[in-house]
């Protein structure tokens, strides 16, 4: 089991935020497209589409918990 399996969702989905940001700001190694893949691919397997916009699918969770 990786690092990423274990975040939480909302967690997960910041960490992928964080870093789809570092890139367009040009701060991009080898790693950082290693690293967006393992998170791209446990999104993928707890079934967040990062085609929708990923904060909506965090917030959309987050209130289903306080609630």
């Amino acid at each position: 089991m990786n690092f990423y399996e274990k975040l939480p969702d909302d967690v997960l989905i910041q960490f992928y935020e964080e870093l789809n940001k570092s890139i367009e700001l040009g701060h991009v190694t080898k790693s950082s497209y290693y690293e967006l893949g393992l998170i791209i691919s446990v999104l993928n397997s707890r079934n967040i589409n990062v085609e929708q916009q990923v904060s909506e699918v965090a917030s959309e969770r987050i209130s289903f918990v306080i609630a």
